[in-house]
């Protein structure tokens, strides 16, 4: 527009004014946007967009997967597979339009994943899934338990070890840390994650993939979903306090529309 303007001798000075103003202004924004909001507009990277580290936990002897795009760094939150390109998406726009987070969605040839802003500075500062992943940890695992048992009470033990199989490769595609082999998941399977001294040391992201994933072989294996329904009556020997923090974090993602 600015070209234009100059270019036409019949062009006002104060046309040329107010196209000034305005593209500076556009420029101006587009700037600020860039270096202080992801919020409320959705990003799809590709892998060549991004950089992909890793750091070390500061209260955990785990590595973190860090995304750095145009001098912003998000940690990892979700995984999807290849196969999974609309539920990856769903999860991502309920993030970025009903929950007001600053996410990215970046693709892969062979997976998606959803990455959420974050400050390293503040990595295991907040008062976040870092200080809450133990109790979330339990819940999840109590999930787990309570659908392989139902699994074996209503299908038998060919089905409950055709299960167990299953879940045993969703941890090792999505590299879940100490869940790697049939003995490690038999003992997940088996443990009590409310009395045990040590749970798995899983990330936020772990859990939310365990959750998908386990509600899509639930719903494979009963052929419905009203195994995901009562989970605070699954998990009423939690502490009341754990119990109700991880059902407040469950129902304020886009997991709370699986798991009632």
């Amino acid at each position: 527009m600015l070209i234009a303007a100059q270019s036409n001798p019949d062009t006002s000075i104060l046309d040329r004014d107010i196209v000034t103003w305005v593209l500076a202004t556009t420029i101006a924004l587009s700037s600020q946007f860039s270096q202080h909001s992801f919020a409320n507009v959705m990003f799809i990277l590709k892998r060549q967009d991004v950089e992909i580290t890793s750091i070390q936990h500061p209260k955990r002897e785990q590595q973190i997967p860090i995304l750095s795009y145009q001098g912003q760094t998000f940690r990892l939150i979700s995984v999807f597979s290849a196969q999974q390109a609309e539920e990856a998406k769903a999860f991502w726009r309920d993030l970025t339009d009903n929950r007001g987070k600053a996410c990215v969605l970046l693709e892969e040839p062979d997976r998606f994943s959803v990455w959420g802003k974050i400050r390293l500075e503040q990595l295991g500062k907040e008062a976040g899934p870092d200080s809450t992943v133990i109790p979330y940890t339990q819940a999840c695992l109590l999930l787990l338990q309570t659908v392989y048992i139902d699994v074996e009470d209503l299908l038998g033990t060919r089905q409950a070890k055709l299960f167990q199989k299953d879940i045993t490769e969703v941890f090792r595609q999505w590299h879940f840390p100490q869940a790697d082999s049939s003995e490690a998941v038999n003992h997940l399977i088996s443990m009590d994650p409310l009395t045990t001294l040590q749970v798995p040391p899983w990330e936020e992201h772990h859990l939310i993939t365990l959750l998908q994933e386990l509600h899509r072989l639930g719903k494979e294996y009963f052929g419905n979903v009203n195994f995901a329904e009562g989970v605070s009556d699954i998990l009423q020997d939690m502490p009341d306090n754990d119990q109700t923090q991880f059902i407040q974090w469950l129902q304020s993602s886009p997991l709370g529309k699986l798991w009632r």
